[in-house]
């Protein structure tokens, strides 16, 4: 599979085929990159939403009114559901969100999620994040050459302090280690520009079976 290679300031590219990409035939993989992607989104879920039943709210004790000779419904407390400020009927409680996969699935997914964003186009190579000078300017430049719109996936390994300063300030950037890499960062960005080491990197890791 070949992939573009840009220059350290984004101004000239060149293809390169690299045959240590996984590549994948069919929907195999498709349902790991789902579940994996559903289990992230869940383990990321706090689970502290609670609400109180009539028996948790405070208050309600005596009768609103007698049962009978009013010519209102009867009521024995100002705490039913029924009421304003009474308790919740089958309201949330705190619980666990969390999924388990397991390590082999986990591998499948991001290696077909890699494979996917590099036959869209979507992944792009840089030879270094090298910039002359700790600035945002020259920064969003180099990523306005090689992507000019959406959100930008900067992946090194690791990021030098100055570039690292200087991107910090781009909103559509994101920085990632290429050893903290996901799946689901791999599926939510528009484009992911990827340092050659990083991509050495992924590129071990996808082969060596790690996820």
């Amino acid at each position: 599979m070949k992939l573009k290679i840009f220059s350290s300031d984004g101004t000239t590219s060149r293809e390169q085929e690299f045959k240590d990409i996984p590549t994948f035939e069919g929907t195999r993989g498709l349902q790991a990159v789902k579940e994996v992607i559903v289990a992230t989104q869940a383990n990321r879920r706090q689970g502290t939403h609670s609400t109180k039943t009539r028996g948790e709210v405070r208050g309600g004790g005596k009768k609103p009114w007698n049962q009978k000779g009013s010519g209102r419904a009867r009521a024995g407390s100002s705490r039913s559901p029924l009421w304003g400020g009474g308790g919740v009927v089958f309201g949330p409680k705190p619980r666990d969100y969390s999924k388990k996969i397991n390590s082999k699935v986990r591998a499948l997914a991001f290696s077909r999620a890699l494979f996917d964003r590099a036959v869209a186009g979507d992944i792009a190579l840089i030879e270094a994040f090298k910039i002359a000078a700790p600035k945002t300017k020259i920064v969003d430049q180099v990523v306005g050459r090689i992507a000019p719109k959406g959100k930008i996936l900067l992946v090194d390994a690791p990021f030098a302090a100055d570039t690292r300063r200087a991107a910090g300030n781009i909103e559509r950037v994101t920085m990632l280690e290429a050893a903290n890499l996901s799946t689901v960062d791999l599926a939510q960005y528009k484009m992911i520009i990827v340092s050659s080491k990083a991509f050495e990197a992924i590129l071990a890791r996808v082969n060596g079976g790690k996820n």
